[in-house]
């Protein structure tokens, strides 16, 4: 037999060279897209076989021919996985896909395998379970309800009128999207319920956005929305600038008014909120040994305090005056009752002594005559439990270190016009 030996198929033709002291095997060499290839066989009939089977390819345009032995068998392996993913889960991925996508990824995981990768993910992502939203709300309202609850002789870790008016919140937005999951939400979703709240004010608008973020937060982590949701960054949850209402106070000649009509602990009370600035929910969680304690001062506790930081107020020689009648009492609170009850019988108070009524007056006249009088609003803010930036925002420039005196020295006409009585013993 002559070598080389051309085997031929229409316009294909693989070359067959035979053995010789330098090539000890047959040689099979043809040309696929333009490249040449070679192979080599142990015996000349699988060399001839190879070589019929490559022409035939060839000649009908196939590519196939391009891939070696142990290519062809890794190519049809790969596309039988295919073919089972696929009948397992009914998605189709072609090779080309799935070779291309593992090459990215593999490209991005600087020597970790794939697989690692996965693991990994898998672990730190939760499954999202789907529930409705008026559920999810009503099931995070009962959660923190419990934190509402004081026990005996502590603060709550959550104010109950915080509480309530979140709640209001949260059902509102409930009742915006009924039957709907919370993994369903989207930041649509969000602007749409805000848009509807066009008749509310900037500021009620951020509490909303304020009761939505907590609930959303609570849903991550009880795995019914993904921590990657991104709500958040919705257009209509950034913070709205509220317009700060005017701040509204009473003059010395008001307060004046106020303590010489008022009886009982409410006098102490109207004395301390307006000569002490203490907030009105400072006054109702405060004790008469918080007032007695410290001489000179009033102490407010980390557990009465609204900031949860301890501070004394300084008793100035007016408040001191209002106060003496009441040195007999060394415990128990200054109010008994109920905050609904006190503003009843402040707004009661305000029509005896024909003083209109002034939202959060007292405290904002305190605040207002301190810094006129001290002109320092670091020794303010110690006072009032606030903030420099609160104090200049709001209290800077409204009284004139005049006025302030006339304030700290409002006192008591008559020693016996002081009374300590029982409030429900006017009514």
């Amino acid at each position: 037999m002559k070598f080389p030996q051309v085997i031929r198929h229409r316009r294909a033709e693989a070359t067959i060279y035979g053995k010789s002291r330098q090539y000890p095997r047959y040689r099979l060499a043809y040309y696929v897209a333009g490249q040449r290839r070679l192979r080599t066989f142990a015996t000349f009939g699988e060399a001839k076989a190879e070589a019929e089977r490559i022409v035939r390819e060839l000649a009908s345009g196939s590519q196939t021919a391009v891939l070696t032995g142990e290519q062809s068998r890794d190519a049809l392996a790969a596309l039988e996985r295919l073919e089972s993913f696929r009948q397992t889960t009914g998605q189709r991925i072609s090779l080309l896909s799935a070779v291309s996508e593992f090459v990215e990824a593999a490209g991005k995981l600087n020597g970790h395998t794939l697989g690692e990768a996965v693991e990994r993910f898998l672990g730190t992502v939760a499954s999202v379970r789907r529930k409705d939203i008026a559920e999810a709300v009503e099931e995070f309202i009962q959660v923190d309800e419990p934190r509402t609850r004081a026990s005996e002789g502590q603060r709550s870790q959550l104010s109950a009128k915080y509480a309530y008016n979140r709640a209001i919140h949260l059902r509102r937005f409930a009742e915006t999207f009924k039957n709907t999951a919370v993994c369903d939400l989207s930041k649509e979703h969000l602007d749409i319920f805000l848009k509807s709240l066009g008749e509310f004010s900037a500021k009620s608008r951020n509490h909303h956005r304020a009761a939505i973020r907590q609930f959303l937060s609570w849903c991550v982590r009880k795995d019914c929305l993904p921590a990657t949701h991104r709500l958040g960054e919705a257009d209509s949850m950034r913070p709205e600038h509220a317009n700060t209402a005017e701040i509204s106070f009473y003059t010395p000649n008001e307060l004046r008014k106020l303590l010489e009509t008022a009886e009982g602990p409410m006098r102490a009370m109207v004395a301390i909120s307006g000569l002490a600035g203490l907030r009105t929910a400072e006054l109702l969680r405060l004790d008469w040994a918080d007032v007695w304690r410290v001489p000179g001062h009033i102490e407010i506790t980390s557990g009465k305090s609204k900031t949860r930081q301890r501070r004394l107020v300084e008793i100035c020689p007016s408040l001191s005056a209002w106060l003496e009648p009441f040195r007999n009492l060394a415990n128990g609170k200054l109010w008994s009752f109920h905050e609904i009850t006190f503003q009843q019988y402040f707004r009661d108070l305000c029509e005896q002594a024909k003083v209109k009524r002034k939202a959060n007056g007292l405290r904002h006249a305190f605040c207002t005559y301190h810094f006129a009088a001290h002109a320092n609003e670091n020794l303010t803010t110690a006072q009032a439990g606030n903030s420099p930036a609160m104090i200049h925002a709001h209290y800077k420039g409204l009284a004139t270190k005049a006025e302030a005196e006339k304030c700290f020295n409002v006192m008591p006409a008559k020693a016996d016009n002081v009374i300590a009585l029982d409030p429900a013993a006017t009514k």
